[in-house]
């Protein structure tokens, strides 16, 4: 399971991070793609890479298969999984843009600007099941794609394409967006104000902070993390400089990480957050770090080459 976030800060440049929550990590690892890259589109939906982008993933085959990432022009996209729910064109659509499942995150952030730019191009796509290679079957997700202005959530079913304007900047997985934004409505009583006071034959208080927050769900269901990720975007404070926004998102992700040997996966496995990342539009950096090493880790588009034929590996 996967949870995504998106802020800006004072300044209104956007941070925009997310857990990768599962049994097992796939040797990801932090991959920049340069300008001029020209991948091996399936069906020719990028034929070159018009912006630099870094990002997590891996590489099959000379090709990066990215979960998440973000581009020199600030936009970024992020893939959590959707089962039950996403259904991708079995095969390229006459007249479309088709895209393989594997391949939409990088089509994102190589050819487009803005989150306009993608909703309008969206309007003429299809989404194709055509896995890179038969060990990587296409992966069940829908997409969240943020900038500094906002952010969407971009969802491909058995009802075809579908993109939700997504006001409350946070995604977790199944069951839809829609979905989620209505269940909302179920916790309108929750609040991070001072619980008051009352009285049951002698005046009582709260035992602290927090008393108002009662009924916020604390279970790493989606449904769940969804709320707890929207209840703590909604009232964390804006905050000057990077480094409090980097450390805002870092706590922020860590209220609906998954610790390990909480809960278990239909397999008799249980997941736990695999790594955090985060992507900062105003330095193009990319801050991560793993179960295993929480210390934070940066890599700055701009210190790689912003031109080439070749993924590079970081």
């Amino acid at each position: 399971m996967c949870t995504g976030m998106r802020f800006n800060d004072t300044e209104g440049n956007m941070f925009f991070g997310r857990n990768l929550d599962w049994t097992f990590d796939y040797g990801e690892r932090v991959l920049v793609v340069p300008r001029g890259f020209k991948p091996a589109s399936p069906f020719g939906a990028t034929a070159e890479c018009s912006h630099a982008l870094i990002g997590m993933g891996l590489v099959e085959q000379g090709q990066p298969m990215l979960f998440d990432a973000g581009n020199d022009a600030g936009l970024a996209v992020a893939g959590l999984n959707f089962p039950g729910y996403a259904g991708y064109e079995s095969a390229p659509q006459e007249g479309k843009t088709n895209v393989s499942a594997w391949e939409f995150p990088l089509w994102v952030c190589a050819n487009f600007e803005s989150v306009d730019q993608v909703v309008d191009a969206l309007q003429t796509t299809a989404i194709v099941d055509e896995p890179i290679a038969s060990q990587w079957p296409s992966a069940l997700l829908h997409w969240i794609v943020a900038d500094r202005t906002r952010s969407v959530v971009v969802e491909y079913t058995d009802a075809g394409m579908q993109v939700f304007d997504n006001p409350v900047d946070v995604l977790a997985n199944q069951p839809g967006y829609s979905w989620h934004a209505e269940n909302l409505r179920n916790y309108l009583n929750v609040s991070n104000a001072w619980g008051g006071e009352g009285s049951f034959g002698r005046p009582l208080a709260p035992f602290g902070a927090g008393a108002a927050q009662r009924g916020l769900p604390g279970d790493y269901t989606s449904p769940s993390r969804f709320v707890r990720a929207a209840y703590v975007n909604a009232n964390y404070p804006q905050k000057e400089r990077e480094a409090a926004n980097v450390s805002r998102m870092f706590h922020s992700l860590s209220q609906v990480a998954m610790v390990e040997g909480s809960a278990m996966a239909r397999d008799g496995k249980t997941e736990k957050t695999l790594y955090t990342g985060c992507f900062s539009s105003a330095t193009r950096t990319y801050y991560f770090n793993t179960y295993e090493d929480v210390s934070i880790r940066s890599y700055c588009l701009d210190e790689y080459p912003q031109t080439g034929d070749a993924v590079i590996e970081a």
